[in-house]
């Protein structure tokens, strides 16, 4: 079954997913000063630059919420942009930068932009930790917050899917990367991090759905921070849009990859 089939390309080559990602997770941070410290670095900079103008320079309030619950309200939603935003840079170039591997028919081309994705978690890995932490010495997590496991899942879902079809792309559009990056930059000015839907008003609220950041970012504020099953149904839209982006952008890939040896 055609819906099954990129499952069963991530379980057939599970040992050379695992054994490239470890391999790039390494290599990434070798040659770095901080090396592996950056993955608690950088999402804490970009944390505290979002607390300083929305907490100090903006005032912004919501409702009942105290500043440290506001901070933990904009870190649940950064966060996983931050591994979304993360996997499509690293997705994008994944084959046309690999050119001698796509050339190798022994090696299985749809690996690589898992692989990019998964690497990417890292930064997302260490976030959630970092939350969950500052959720339970606040007395603020509840049995709400194991929808983390499922919501991450589609997340990551979603994002081999985009980066099957954007990486693909990649090869006869170069220009690709940039013209994504100016787009992430605007999702992130859109998207409900340091905010929350009920603080829009109701005629944009039909907008924010066009964001596919909306329904990751909402389910994890609702469920980890606010603390209830996420709103609106969407979880079930989550799950439904990541399915369609998976199989969708594994047929595009799979459709496209016959000639990426003779554009590279």
């Amino acid at each position: 079954m055609f819906l099954l089939k990129p499952f069963k390309i991530i379980f057939e080559h599970r040992y050379i997913i695992k054994s490239t990602t470890l391999s790039d997770i390494r290599t990434k941070y070798a040659g770095s000063l901080l090396g592996l410290f950056w993955l608690l670095l950088y999402p804490l900079l970009l944390l505290a630059a979002y607390s300083v103008v929305y907490i100090f320079i903006f005032s912004v309030r919501f409702g009942t919420m105290s500043s440290l619950e506001y901070v933990l309200l904009i870190f649940s939603g950064l966060i996983p942009f931050l591994g979304y935003n993360e996997a499509l840079a690293a997705s994008i170039p994944s084959v046309s930068a690999n050119s001698a591997l796509v050339k190798n028919t022994l090696f299985p081309i749809d690996v690589l932009p898992i692989k990019a994705v998964f690497v990417s978690q890292c930064t997302q890995a260490v976030g959630m930790l970092i939350l969950l932490l500052a959720l339970l010495i606040t007395g603020k997590l509840t049995h709400f917050a194991f929808l983390l496991i499922p919501v991450w899942f589609f997340q990551v879902l979603l994002s081999i899917g985009v980066g099957w079809f954007l990486s693909a792309l990649n090869i006869f559009f170069k220009d690709l990367q940039n013209i994504v990056t100016l787009i992430s930059i605007f999702l992130m000015m859109v998207s409900p991090i340091a905010y929350t839907v009920d603080m829009i008003p109701t005629a944009l609220q039909p907008f924010l759905k066009l964001n596919i950041l909306y329904y990751f970012i909402v389910s994890y504020q609702d469920c980890l921070v606010i603390g209830y099953f996420p709103r609106d149904n969407v979880l079930l839209y989550l799950i439904v849009i990541s399915l369609v982006m998976f199989t969708g952008g594994y047929w595009f890939f799979n459709k496209m990859k016959i000639i990426f040896s003779d554009n590279l």
